[in-house]
């Protein structure tokens, strides 16, 4: 029995053995990582709390710092982290900024081995801040998620940092004339809401804007062109207050425009031009497309008033809409009165001047008719579509008998009729094919460089 025994502590030696001396290291690592936080000097933070406690026990933040002997400057600085988007018709622009303030309190030297205090939000209603707030903000939020999103720092010589995340809404008041080829400078103007030019002063720094990366901003229809930083002395009935403006440059992309409205309007007066190339007669088809032309362009009109105010004025895109509806309205009037004068001439004859002329000229000379327009008499010739050339008449030399002007007995004898002008009310449209196209070719030219270039 003994020997068993022996044999058995034998066996189990080495096993127990290596128990022992796992736990021994385990033992040991454990005891390593608590020396490391055992030994963790508490040193500062014991000599942090008494500095807030001393720097706080009699603190009144109801006063500003250096209160009756003069003013208090405040450093500003602003950190752009998105523009937009931006609200044609509510008027607004939506920023998210980081927005700092810098200033000097006495009231908070501390003398110790601390260069700086860095401080939670509990802090920030213990101390005196100034009242800061956004003259043109609609709406102001800011960020509490996780926590609130502001920093409190104090060095020891009585400099303070506050910092804080804000998403604002502030109205920009967008003028339209040149839309949408227009820029705009949407502003951002805080000042002290109570305490006036004689007891804080803001100030820029030189660096005292910065901008992040454009890329993830909502502008869409806008390209971030630039920023200027103003300040100025508002005088009002409580006092002078020294307020600071921020404007953010924006120029409008024109590519969403072109293809919604430019373009469908440029289609739609050269459509209406067909009608020109097909016969007079067809009367079913002129007309049709014609008020269909009209009643695109009435489309087109609306919608592209759509997504504006209602602005009392003209903007760069009503007039190019409102002139594409004009030739439009044009080229269905034009079939009217082709349709009108053809089908109402009635022939007038000339005994007196046929005996006149010579026998060649009175066998050819074709009947016309007069017609008033503006005060000025035409004489356009009953003539068809084929007829190309005028039949010749003698004139006296050295007289040219231009193709519109009307050649009769008073060439002969020397005397031209002033405001006689042939017309041929058969080849309007003939006419209409090259005017319509060149009025709007020649507007397009100006419109273009009027509001791109000037």
């Amino acid at each position: 029995m003994p020997g068993t025994v022996l044999l058995l502590c034998l066996a189990l030696g080495p096993v127990l053995r290596a128990r022992c001396e796992s736990t021994e290291e385990y033992d040991y690592d454990y005891l390593s990582i608590n020396k490391t936080w055992v030994l963790t000097p508490k040193a500062q933070e014991t000599d942090a709390t008494q500095i807030l406690n001393s720097l706080l026990k009699n603190y009144d933040n109801k006063l500003r710092p250096d209160i009756g002997i003069k003013p208090t400057f405040i450093d500003v600085d602003i950190y752009v982290n998105s523009i937009g988007p931006v609200s044609v018709i509510q008027m607004e622009y939506t920023i998210d900024i980081f927005f700092a303030q810098t200033w000097y309190d006495r009231r908070l030297r501390f003398n110790s081995t601390l260069k700086a205090l860095t401080l939670n939000t509990n802090m920030v209603s213990r101390i005196w801040i100034p009242d800061t707030f956004f003259r043109n903000s609609k709406r102001a939020d800011s960020h509490w998620i996780t926590t609130p999103n502001q920093l409190l720092r104090i060095w020891n010589d009585g400099k303070v940092l506050y910092t804080l995340r804000l998403t604002i809404e502030a109205e920009c008041l967008l003028q339209l004339q040149n839309f949408p080829m227009d820029t705009h400078s949407c502003p951002l103007v805080f000042s002290s809401y109570g305490y006036p030019r004689e007891e804080i002063v803001y100030r820029w720094r030189r660096y005292s804007i910065e901008v992040s990366d454009q890329r993830t901003w909502r502008l869409y229809q806008f390209d971030f062109t630039g920023l200027r930083n103003t300040s100025e002395v508002l005088r009002t009935g409580a006092g002078e207050y020294m307020v600071m403006t921020v404007s953010f440059d924006l120029s409008r992309r024109m590519g969403y425009f072109a293809i919604q409205t430019y373009i469908p309007c440029i289609l739609t007066v050269v459509l209406s031009w067909v009608s020109f190339w097909i016969k007079r007669d067809s009367t079913p088809a002129r007309t049709s497309l014609g008020i269909t032309t009209v009643l695109t362009m009435t489309t087109l009109s609306t919608i592209s008033r759509k997504h504006l105010p209602r602005v009392s004025y003209i903007t760069a895109m009503d007039l190019f809409v409102s002139v594409c509806f004009i030739f439009v309205f044009a080229a269905l009037m034009e079939y009217a009165t082709l349709n009108y004068l053809v089908g109402n001439k009635k022939p007038v004859e000339h005994n007196n001047r046929k005996a006149r002329l010579p026998p060649t000229c009175a066998q050819v000379m074709p009947s016309f008719t007069t017609i008033n327009i503006n005060n000025i008499m035409h004489w356009p010739a009953e003539m068809e579509d084929d007829e190309d050339e005028d039949p010749g008449s003698p004139c006296l030399e050295g007289k040219e008998c231009e193709r519109f002007f009307c050649c009769i007995e008073d060439c002969q004898t020397g005397m031209w009729r002033e405001g006689r002008v042939r017309i041929h009310i058969s080849r309007l449209d003939s006419y209409s094919r090259v005017f319509f196209p060149t009025a709007f070719l020649l507007f397009n030219i100006v419109y273009w460089i009027a509001y791109l270039y000037l």
